[in-house]
């Protein structure tokens, strides 16, 4: 389905958060062109809590992301789907990332662990706090892990989102990473395939009209291909929530209850368009081109073992 243009207007705090970026990320190279020295510092983590209530999301939003990512929307009446977090979390996990002396226009999604503690109702306000967690550099690439936790008042940790994003710092250790670059993911060949997905060359925009996350990387071909990729490439997020969707249809027969973790990393770009399948293996999750093919995504779900299906 096409999305629509209408959600644009939805989006208004994410696109300013982006705007946001794309100052810090020209200061910084201004800065670098010049010989000036940063003018950031190393932050303590876990850095101060950032906190925000945001109104309940408008429900044909909600409707048209979950057709979006391969779901039902009548299995979310009432309610909000956890994995749509990046639409109201992004702003202010990007203020937990302020300050720091990274080429934050270079980041990378490395992954995310998704917790699903409870339901997020869609008719009352969230509750919505980040914090940047820790910073692993090795002087080759840093690795900034943040957390998002989104609730209401009754439950105020009904889900948590780790985020592991990646700054690739040092060009020159090139031969450095390849030596240590381990196989490259791939599905399994004992793998059982769940759903194939035909996923078009707009898709990364109509994601981006659904979350506000319009980094040209993922509509803007020119863009992409100056960044080495043979065209646009799909969100990670919107990989994750597909695969999300796919295990809640086929395995969980529909329930939006059945999943309490998914822990994913985001192994390979998936450029658009593509032909891919979600596989399993037991709780082993994947999406990939076939088995023994290379994979896009690789990760394990847990099963909440406490719901009804």
């Amino acid at each position: 389905m096409t999305v629509s243009n209408k959600h644009v207007l939805q989006q208004g705090p994410v696109l300013a958060t982006l705007a946001g970026a794309a100052v810090t990320a020209f200061r910084q190279q201004l800065d670098a062109r010049l010989g000036r020295p940063p003018s950031t510092s190393m932050p303590v983590v876990p850095s101060a809590e950032q906190r925000a209530t945001i109104a309940a999301r408008p429900s044909d939003l909600v409707r048209d992301y979950v057709r979006n990512t391969g779901g039902d929307p009548s299995a979310y009446r009432g309610m909000v789907p956890a994995h749509m977090f990046p639409q109201w979390g992004f702003p202010l996990s990007a203020k937990t990332l302020e300050g720091l002396p990274y080429p934050l226009v270079r980041v990378l999604n490395g992954g995310c662990r998704l917790q699903m503690n409870a339901p997020l109702p869609g008719n009352e306000p969230l509750l919505v706090r980040a914090r940047l967690e820790g910073i692993d550099d090795n002087g080759r690439r840093a690795v900034l892990h943040q957390r998002v936790t989104t609730g209401t008042e009754a439950m105020p940790d009904a889900v948590i989102a780790d985020l592991f994003a990646i700054v690739p710092l040092d060009k020159k250790a090139g031969a450095a990473d390849k030596a240590e670059r381990r196989e490259p993911a791939r599905v399994p060949a004992d793998a059982e395939e769940l759903q194939r997905w035909r996923i078009g060359p707009q898709a990364g925009l109509e994601f981006a009209k659904l979350t506000g996350d319009f980094n040209p990387v993922h509509w803007v071909r020119p863009y992409a291909k100056a960044f080495g990729f043979r065209s646009t490439i799909l969100h990670g997020f919107a990989t994750m929530a597909r695969a999300i969707e796919g295990l809640q249809r086929t395995i969980f027969a529909g329930s939006v209850h059945a999943l309490h973790v998914v822990d994913v990393k985001f192994t390979k770009p998936l450029v658009l368009p593509a032909k891919v399948g979600l596989y399993i293996r037991g709780e082993e999750i994947f999406v990939g081109d076939a088995p023994g093919g290379p994979a896009y995504l690789v990760g394990t779900f847990l099963r909440n073992t406490k719901a009804a299906t």
